[in-house]
């Protein structure tokens, strides 16, 4: 038998917090002195606790792991149910992180409003090139929506296209279609191909286009204040839009944070 601050010593808990159990029925001790009210505890009593512990750090009520606890749930149930709990959890710490990298990438935009050098937009004309593409419908242009998406597009377009017998002809390029309602990813390969209706791709041609330049380095979920930066400079300097922007991978060293893309805005003279 335990005193109740050697089990909390053992448990890695506080002895308020075994007091605490023991008041909501969640974990009494196997003997409580009558006269002087000392609890002791057993060394099995270990493993109710242990599940305690698990199933309230994972977010469950203490009334949702009594009535776990007392189903006799056995270890391989619990296992389980903490796996599914676990993975619900870190959905929402993902999710949670994704909309905080937004709203960091909105602060850095209203910080950077109106300091954008004139020398980091170029205005080129583009070749016309053939892609290789896979496609998805995505409910926003919000990076939070189209990476995800697009990510898995190109892995599988990558394989696909293996598969085939072909390979790229030139960097990846990205473009998007309408805009104002659910929005439609292209991710796209250059090839040296002819269309072929055997094949669980597309082949097609982005024509030629006068753009609007400017490089992004860095997450593509973090494009937005680049994006807006190049969004000024056509308006400031008598352009407006003419057709789908492209997006053009210049590295992708893992694809992470050093990522470098070209942003690339079709467009016309006023």
């Amino acid at each position: 038998m335990f005193s109740i601050g050697a089990f909390a010593k053992y448990g890695g808990v506080s002895v308020r917090m075994l007091r605490h159990y023991d008041a909501v029925g969640l974990l009494r001790p196997a003997h409580v002195d009558p006269h002087t009210g000392y609890r002791s505890y057993e060394a099995d009593q270990l493993a109710r606790l242990n599940r305690v512990i698990a199933l309230k750090e994972l977010g469950f009520t203490l009334e949702q792991v009594r009535a776990i606890l007392d189903e006799k749930v056995d270890a391989t149930e619990l296992r389980g149910m903490l796996r599914l709990r676990r993975a619900e959890l870190e959905s929402a710490m993902a999710a949670d992180a994704a909309r905080l990298a937004q709203v960091e990438a909105r602060l850095r935009v209203i910080e950077s409003e109106g300091r954008m050098p004139i020398g980091d937009v170029v205005v080129k004309q583009v070749p016309a090139v053939r892609v290789a593409e896979l496609t998805a419908v995505v409910e926003s242009f919000e990076p939070r929506f189209i990476t995800p998406v697009i990510t898995p597009l190109y892995e599988e377009l990558w394989s696909r296209m293996q598969a085939a017998g072909l390979r790229a002809s030139g960097a990846a390029v990205a473009y998007y279609e309408n805009l104002d309602g659910p929005v439609t990813v292209h991710a796209s390969i250059p090839v040296d191909a002819e269309p072929d209706p055997s094949q669980d791709f597309a082949v097609v041609d982005l024509p030629s286009a006068q753009v609007a330049t400017l490089v992004h380095d860095g997450p593509a979920d973090q494009v937005i204040p680049s994006v807006q930066a190049l969004a000024r400079w056509i308006d400031a300097h008598g352009y407006t839009s003419a057709g789908p922007t492209r997006e053009v991978t210049l590295s992708c060293p893992h694809c992470g944070d050093h990522t470098v893309t070209e942003l690339q805005e079709p467009v016309v003279r006023r």
